[in-house]
Order: structure tokens, then sequence, then C-alpha cells
């Protein structure tokens, strides 16, 4: 017999069972027919096994009534016989069928568009390009022009750019982009005096542009001006930006209150949990249910959509946590009072004052304890930039200027003055 066919399982096969009759007359008549058969087993002279391939089983069926033979089948096998249950279970068919043509018509989209290599210009800039020339998500690959084409069209419609490439990588389209170097652009201002912004007494002055006006050691009021952005004599003179540095030594009072019991929150360790379901704007509870059993708590709030590649979804979940706190209280000595007051001061100088602020000394001229408080009354010794710039104004002189600025920054100001002191505001703790 021959051995199993190629192929065998598209063209189909079936394993018949041969009982009586003249099995041996039958098995020679295949054999001279030249039917494949393949895997016989005869029993005994009285009955046999064999696997025959479909289109020859049909020309079986002449033999098996010439030999008397009778002829049963035990296994089908192949693609005609998967067609045909497949045909008979119509809604598994067409649900394959739909199967695969949503799969090969997602896998046809555009799903995501990917910019990469801008720096100065918006991403929404080059996909709004990039949509007009028929580039946006969920838009079907075949339609999608040439690359050559798309980036030569991108570069003509995005100014500075040097070059645009456009790569397809499954359902991901990346625009890489190289923008043109720009010199950078120096922004435009008008003339101006450079002012002092608070009584000292001038420790360094560097006149980068403009024509310095006082010089170092020299005490200078709030409004004066430090660096004139005018040049010339009376005839002939010309406004420009006053530009540089000048620092000098200013002297703040600070009125500090520290309370000695202070209080503290503190977290227990126990807490409750409420799990939501977000759909929307609509949060639905699955779990948590009940009011909170903590006298004082804390609420923290989780909140996680879920997301599709770079999409996020109307949909997700979130967690709220109620932990529960105490408040205790702590008496402090006066030298931590002192030391947290003192601190506090320094932070607000610096902060206030900005980069480059150096506290040279600090003295405490008042200081008492009373109703569970520590009252001081400190004097700083701050140097600091102490220039600020006001622009000229062309129908004014610079004396009518300075006089004016000067005016004005006594008439708003909410700063005491007493000679060189400036008050600063009260430090609560």
């Amino acid at each position: 017999m021959k051995q199993q066919p190629s192929l065998y399982k598209l063209r189909g096969a079936v394993r018949i069972k041969v009982t009586g009759g003249d099995i041996e007359t039958l098995i020679n008549m295949i054999t001279e027919q030249r039917l494949s058969v393949w895997d016989l087993r005869a029993q005994d002279g009285r009955q046999a096994e064999m696997s025959i391939l479909l289109p020859h089983f049909f020309r079986l069926r002449p033999l098996v009534k010439g030999t008397g033979c009778r002829v049963k089948i035990t296994h089908r096998s192949g693609l005609p016989f998967f067609l045909a249950r497949l045909f008979r279970r119509k809604f598994f068919a067409f649900g394959m069928l739909f199967f695969v043509a949503a799969l090969f018509a997602l896998s046809s989209m555009i799903w995501n568009v990917e910019v990469k290599g801008n720096v100065t210009i918006p991403t929404d800039e080059v996909l709004a390009a990039a949509k007009k020339e028929g580039l946006y998500p969920f838009q079907w690959g075949f339609r999608m022009k040439s690359q050559d084409k798309l980036s030569r069209q991108l570069a003509l419609a995005l100014p500075n750019v040097t070059w645009i490439g456009v790569t397809k990588e499954g359902t991901r389209v990346t625009i890489q982009v190289v923008e043109s170097a720009q010199p950078k652009r120096e922004p435009l201002l008008n003339p101006r005096h450079l002012i002092s912004k608070s009584d000292a007494v001038v420790t360094q002055i560097y006149a980068e542009q403009g024509r310095p006006v006082v010089q170092k050691d020299m005490r200078v009021k709030k409004g004066q001006v430090l660096i004139s952005g005018i040049l010339g004599d009376e005839e002939n003179t010309k406004t420009i930006v006053a530009k540089g540095e000048v620092r000098g030594m200013v002297w703040r009072e600070y009125d500090i209150q520290v309370p000695l019991i202070q209080k503290y929150q503190t977290m227990t360790g126990e807490s409750k949990e409420r799990f939501y379901v977000v759909l929307g704007d609509w949060a639905i509870q699955l779990w948590g249910y009940g009011s909170t059993p903590y006298r004082s708590y804390e609420t923290e709030t989780y909140h996680k959509p879920l997301t599709w590649r770079s999409f996020t979804l109307p949909m997700g979940w979130m967690t709220e946590k109620d932990m529960e706190t105490n408040f205790h209280q702590e008496e402090q000595s006066v030298a931590w009072a002192k030391t947290k007051g003192l601190e506090g001061a320094r932070n607000d100088i610096l902060a206030k004052n900005g980069k480059g602020t150096e506290i040279l000394s600090e003295k405490i001229l008042h200081e008492k304890k009373e109703n569970g408080k520590v009252y001081m009354k400190v004097l700083f010794e701050v140097e600091e930039s102490i220039a600020e710039e006001l622009p000229l104004v062309h129908s004014q002189g610079e004396e009518d200027i300075c006089q004016s600025k000067h005016a004005a920054y006594k008439s708003r100001s909410r700063v005491r003055e007493r000679g060189n002191l400036c008050l600063a505001p009260k430090i609560f703790f």
C-alpha cells in the first residue's frame, strides 16, 4: 500500500472499515485502479481498515458492490469536512469572517501620529499641517500620500524647518522635524534709568551700559537714579537702556511672634477606602459604604483613567482614602522659639530679595515673653541688589523724572522709613 499522500488534509480523507465479501479481491482491485490507500490493517481475513482520499472514496463504490463487501466510515478529516461543519454553523462562520475583516480594517488604519525633534515649533502646529495633507489618526493607511510627498509638503507648509521626515511603522506614523537654526532675538527695550528701590549705602556698582551717577559708599534714597540712561550734554543728548548691577547695604527691622505651644498633626495609620468605577462624569461606588468612623481625618483621592496608546478613555477607576489624624501639643523652650523666629525672618529676607542676597548681621533690639508667646524686634543688615528699572519719558528731563518717581514712591509706599531703616512686615508662627 502507498504511504499517505501529500496535502491529503486539504483534499480530504476518510477512514473506512470493510467487512464481509471477498476482501482480498477488493484490495487487489484497489491496487489495479491505483487508488490512494494507506494505513491498511487486515484482521483474520474477514474485515480490514484503511484510509483513502475523499475523491477516490467515491470511485470505490462499484468495486465494493462487485465483491459483496460492506464499507463503514469511521473517521473523517481534512478541509472539505471542516468547511461542511462550518457551513452548518452559519453564525460562527459569520463571526469568524467579521473578525478577520475587522482585524484587517483596524490594522489598515493610522492610530497614532507622533511628532519628534520639534523645540520651538508647537506640536499642535505640526499636526494641523499634517491633517491638511490627509495625515491624522483614524485615517486609512492606503489613503495616505507617499512618505516623500508628505515630507516635501510639510516642509513647505511649516516655517523655520530645515527637513521633515515621515515614517510609517504598522499603525503608527512618526514625523521627524529638524528645525533651522535661528539667531537669538534680543527683546526690544525702551530707554530707561536704573534707580534705587530702597534707602541704602552703595557697596558695589557696575555700569554695563549708561552713565553711573553714584559711587561706592554713597548713601542713596529710594527712587534716586543710580545709572542714568541719558548721555551727552544739554545740547546733544542720547537716551539708551541703562544696564548694570548695583548692590547696597540695607537695614530691615522685623517684629517676630512665636508661640511656645506648638500643635502637630500626625497620622495614626488607620484608614478607610472607597472604590469607584468612573464612566465619564459619573462615579459608581462598588465598595467602602458607610460613614467614616474617625473624628479627624484627611482624604486622598487617586484617579486612574484607562488609556490606549496615547489616548485617554472616558472611563477608569477612582479610590478615596480617609486617613485618621491626631493633633498633639508640645510646649517649646524660649531658646527654640528665638531660633525658629530668626530662621523664619532670614528665609523671608532671602525669598523677597532674590538671588545674591546676603545677611551681614542681625541684632535683637527687644525681647519679651508674654501670654505664651515670645516677642522679638530684630534688626538685620542685608546686602542685596538695589537697582530697578525706570522707563524714560521723552517729554520730561532727567530731574523731573527723578522727582516725580520719588514722589510716587512716597505716596504709595506702605513701608515705614526711619533714616536708612526699612521696617518689614511682622512674622508670625
